[in-house]
């Protein structure tokens, strides 16, 4: 039996893999993308009911297909994005195959090329490119043991409301997911509990603009006018209600108890790190931040944008922040469970090649590996903080096929 033979497989169907298989396409480069599920899969199966894109319709797309049917600023629901890439594939042909698990990736021996390994076969293949995202293994801290009387679930396991047990809950983590999700819970009529770390909180819009496009104009999409920024910070920004400024304070003045970080549980008690109203303090200067570039850019370059003050005015301090709760007992609190929206991990368990460092993490330069041949590609901050984003990630596959064009060149180069 033949076995098949492709230039390039790439492993994974959202919107990384159909950049790379678009960008590969328009350079000529034989393909095949492997999807195990259907087209765009986390978007519809993997989030909750009402999430939205993080940005609005105009922007979180790629540039050869607009959003048809919706308002260049609104936010796209989940649904409407999986279609999106479905659409796009359609409209490039690409040569996507859905419910095809990639088992194993290994270098051939004593040749150059891969062996990959499916759920349908093997293929061979000389360049493999992971497009498999950010967001492959929930991560759950091991802070409550199976004792604890607590239902407990993941961000990307939530659904809705009525999926949770009677009773309060308490959301751990912050950013996008969690904060949207705590104020549909207590809004939904949920006693909440919201723990929040440290996080990266901008304006969702400022003096007619939003946030993306502010990223553009101050240079933030490319880091080129900020300090190096920590890793692992909630990234606190929602289009969620028709997009508006993540802001802790108003979620505490609507009901919602903010704690600081979770630390530990024992025998039921759960305990959280001092340094709450340091976390927000931190937030607040990042806000402020981004309105005093703002307008500076604006007088800078003398646009007709309106003044916001408003944008300036922080709400009272709630109790919760000013005299927050170190310990919780989850029984007295009525809490029956407790949501991780506390991000995710790689896994690469597939992919058993020379291609990562010391700590298993994936080792390359702008998605470019070591080991000749393989490729990463939709990974936070591959080549900046645009990279893991609908924006970034077509740009960042368009340096990669060309580098696997080039690569291509040098294998097939015949002395004359």
């Amino acid at each position: 039996m033949s076995v098949e033979k492709i230039n390039t497989l790439v492993v994974g169907a959202g919107q990384a893999g159909v950049a790379m298989s678009e960008h590969l396409s328009l350079m000529g480069v034989e393909h095949v993308v492997l999807e195990r599920s259907r087209i765009a899969e986390r978007w519809r199966s993997e989030r909750w009911d009402s999430l939205v894109a993080n940005g609005p319709a105009w922007h979180d797309r790629f540039p050869s297909m607009k959003f048809t049917n919706i308002s260049p600023e609104a936010f796209p629901p989940k649904e409407r994005m999986a279609d999106y890439f479905e659409d796009y594939v359609a409209m490039l042909q690409a040569p996507v195959r859905t419910g095809i698990e990639v088992l194993k990736v290994e270098r051939h021996v004593g040749r150059p090329g891969f062996k990959v390994t499916t759920s349908q076969g093997v293929i061979e293949a000389s360049n493999v490119v992971a497009a498999t995202g950010p967001f492959q293994r929930p991560a759950v801290p091991n802070i409550v043991s199976g004792q604890v009387s607590v239902q407990q679930l993941h961000s990307s396991d939530y659904k809705n409301p009525a999926q949770l047990a009677e009773g309060a809950v308490l959301v751990v983590g912050a950013g996008a997911s969690g904060s949207q999700i705590a104020e549909e819970l207590q809004k939904a009529g949920k006693k909440v509990f919201l723990s929040v770390g440290e996080h990266y909180r901008p304006p969702r819009s400022y003096r007619g603009r939003d946030y993306c496009w502010w990223l553009g104009a101050l240079g933030l999409w490319d880091e080129v006018r900020i300090t190096p920024k920590k890793k692992h910070v909630a990234f606190a920004v929602s289009g969620y209600e028709g997009g508006k400024t993540v802001d802790f304070r108003r979620l505490a003045h609507q009901g919602i108890t903010l704690v600081g970080l979770t630390k530990a549980c024992e025998d039921g008690l759960m305990t959280f790190e001092p340094g709450l109203a340091a976390n927000v303090a931190e937030g607040d200067r990042a806000y402020f931040d981004v309105l005093r570039d703002a307008d500076a850019y604006i007088e800078e370059n003398g646009l007709p944008f309106p003044p916001e003050p408003e944008a300036w005015e922080l709400l009272p301090d709630p109790d919760c922040l000013t005299n927050p709760l170190l310990s919780l007992d989850l029984e007295e609190a009525g809490i029956t469970t407790i949501l991780w929206a506390t991000g995710f991990k790689f896994d690469f368990n597939w992919l058993q090649v020379n291609a990562f460092d010391e700590k298993g993490d994936p080792f390359h330069k702008r998605g470019i590996c070591a080991e000749s041949g393989i490729y990463f590609l939709g990974l936070p901050n591959l080549v900046n903080r645009a990279s893991s984003f609908i924006y970034g990630v077509w740009h960042d596959a368009k340096y990669i096929a060309d580098h696997i064009v080039l690569q291509n060149d040098y294998k097939a180069y015949e002395r004359s």
